[in-house]
C-alpha cells in the first residue's frame, strides 16, 4: 500500500477512536453540569501527546503509526471547539467558572504536555539504555 493511503488509513482510524473516546468521556461526566469530560480529554490528550512526541524522538515509528497515533488518535480526542462552546456556556452561568475552566485547560495543557514529554524521555533513555546492554 502507498504511504500516502497508509498514512491517511491510520489517521481516519485513530481519529475514529479517538472521537470515540471523546464521547465516552462526555457521556460519562454529562450529569456534573461542568465541562469535565472536556477537561479530561483535553490534558490527557494533551499528556499523550507530549509523551508521544518524546518517545517518538528516541524510537522512531513507522510514519503511519507516528501520523495514527498523534493526528489521528489524539486530534480525535482532543477538541478545541468544544473547549470553546464550554467556555461561552460556563461564561453565561457565571464568569468565574468560566475563567477557572479557561485557565486550568490552557495552562493545565501545557503543563501535562511538559509532563508527558518528560516521562517519555526518561523512560525512553532507560528503555535504550537496556536495549543497549547498559543499565
Amino acid at each position: 500500500m502507498n504511504g500516502t493511503y497508509k498514512n491517511i488509513l491510520a489517521i481516519g482510524v485513530g481519529g475514529a477512536i479517538g472521537t470515540s473516546l471523546r464521547y465516552f468521556f462526555n457521556v460519562l461526566t454529562l450529569e456534573l453540569g461542568y465541562p469535565l469530560g472536556t477537561i479530561i480529554e483535553n490534558l490527557g490528550g494533551s499528556l499523550l501527546l507530549g509523551f508521544l512526541t518524546a518517545w517518538f524522538v528516541v524510537f522512531i515509528p513507522r510514519e503511519w503509526i507516528k501520523v495514527g497515533l498523534g493526528v489521528g488518535l489524539c486530534g480525535g480526542f482532543t477538541t478545541m471547539s468544544t473547549f470553546a462552546a464550554d467556555s461561552i456556556f460556563l461564561y453565561s452561568r457565571t464568569p468565574m467558572d468560566a475563567i477557572f475552566y479557561i485557565v486550568l485547560s490552557l495552562f493545565g495543557g501545557i503543563l501535562f504536555a511538559l509532563g508527558g514529554y518528560l516521562l517519555a524521555t526518561r523512560l525512553a533513555t532507560k528503555t535504550r539504555q537496556k536495549m543497549e546492554g547498559g543499565l
